[in-house]
This record gives structure tokens, C-alpha cells and sequence, in this order.
């Protein structure tokens, strides 16, 4: 499973697919993270404002990791994605 990450609310929507891939509540996935339920729901509905290492133990949780890269060039979802 791989997504194009540029805007919170792609990050959300990357969490939230992870997530129903494993099978998983959003209680579940607080209980095996450490990050409250409320935070994830947030979080998958795109909100701003979250802690880095909030993300990061959500990531590690649903066995993720991040790569960063050159922008590419390729087509995006919508005017928000480029900057």
C-alpha cells in the first residue's frame, strides 16, 4: 500500500486506510498505540496540529514507515496538494 502524502488530510486518509487494511477500531488501534481515540479521529479526518511524535507512534503501531522524496511532478488530487 503505498500513498502521496503532501497535506494532512492525505496523511489521515493514509492512517485511516492502514488501519480497516488491519482489521482495526480506532479503540483498538488507541490501545495498541497510546494515542486516544479522539486523536486518531481527528488525525483521519485531516485536522492539523498534531504532534509529531503522535504520528509517529501511530505509524509504528500499524507497522508503516515514511519515505521522503523529490516532489513529483505527476498529476495531484486538487489545487491544495502542490503547495
Amino acid at each position: 500500500m503505498k500513498h502521496l502524502v503532501r497535506t494532512s488530510k492525505n496523511l489521515g486518509h493514509a492512517i485511516r486506510e492502514a488501519r480497516k487494511a488491519k482489521n482495526l477500531t480506532q479503540k483498538e488501534l488507541a490501545s495498541m498505540s497510546g494515542v486516544w481515540q479522539e486523536t486518531i479521529s481527528k488525525i483521519e479526518n485531516g485536522s492539523g496540529g498534531t504532534k509529531l511524535e503522535t504520528l509517529f507512534d501511530l505509524i509504528a503501531a500499524l507497522d508503516l514507515e515514511i519515505m521522503v522524496t523529490e516532489r513529483s511532478k505527476g498529476a495531484s488530487d486538487g489545487l491544495e496538494d502542490i503547495f
